[in-house]
């Protein structure tokens, strides 16, 4: 899978058209393996991010925010078969690296090709859920990872994922 992540071709100027932003979200299939697939992150609104800035597109993403990381991938560096720690978005600064789901599908990523992460082996629902990554290239993949507690109100409602 890859060229996945095509940008909006929405330029974001008229004020009545909110664009909506590609991301990778990785969850449990029907049949409990991990699986990932392209999504778009809709319902921007304009507003300033602080005192008389022009307003810019934005969206807030619901839940608690539990930690904040930092990630340097060594180069050759490979994570074998593990679930995510938590519901989290990895952004990756620098660098490339790569998913592959239990369900055979591998993608690559890069700056500004964000994924968000569900496969969480939580006991008795998805004991067995994982996922393998690891770094690509000859240059350290250096990640955010915004990582959210597991309630209700974090993830995605309605018609946020499109």
């Amino acid at each position: 899978m890859t060229g996945l992540l095509a940008h909006t071709d929405n330029d974001g100027r008229d004020p009545a058209n909110p664009p909506a932003m590609p991301f990778l979200v990785m969850q449990p299939g029907l049949d409990g393996r991990s699986t990932i697939s392209q999504a778009a992150l809709a319902e921007f609104a304009m507003a300033s991010v602080s005192g008389d800035a022009a307003p810019i597109w934005m969206r807030k993403f619901a839940g608690t925010v539990k930690a904040v990381w930092f990630n340097i991938l060594p180069v050759g560096w490979i994570g074998e078969l593990h679930p995510s720690p938590a519901l989290q978005w990895v952004v990756p600064l620098s660098g490339r690296w790569f998913i592959e789901t239990q369900d055979g599908q591998r993608v690559e990523m890069g700056p500004g090709e964000i994924h968000w992460g569900e496969d969480l082996a939580e006991a008795g629902t998805h004991p067995g859920v994982a996922h393998r990554s690891g770094q690509l290239g000859d240059v350290p993949c250096v990640q955010m990872m915004v990582q959210f507690e597991c309630t209700d109100e974090a993830g995605f409602a309605g018609s946020a994922m499109g």
